[in-house]
C-alpha cells in the first residue's frame, strides 16, 4: 500500500486518539524525557552524515 494514501486518509480525530493512547502509556512526564532524546538522536545523526564527527567544545553549562 503506498504510504501517501495511508497518511491522506488519518485525520483529526485519528491524532487525537493516537495522542491519547500515548499519554496514557507514556504518562505526561515522561513524554519530554521522549522527545528530547529523540531531538539529540536526530541532530547526532544530521552531525554524522554532515562529517561533523569530531567532538565540540563543551558549554559553559556542562562544565559546571
Amino acid at each position: 500500500m503506498n504510504l501517501s494514501i495511508l497518511l491522506g486518509m488519518i485525520g483529526g480525530w485519528q491524532i487525537l486518539i493516537i495522542v491519547l493512547v500515548v499519554l496514557l502509556l507514556f504518562g505526561g512526564k515522561k513524554i519530554p524525557e521522549l522527545m528530547r532524546g529523540m531531538g539529540r538522536g536526530v541532530k547526532e545523526f544530521k552531525d554524522g552524515i554532515n562529517g561533523e564527527d569530531e567532538k565540540k567544545p563543551a558549554k559553559e553549562e556542562d562544565t559546571k
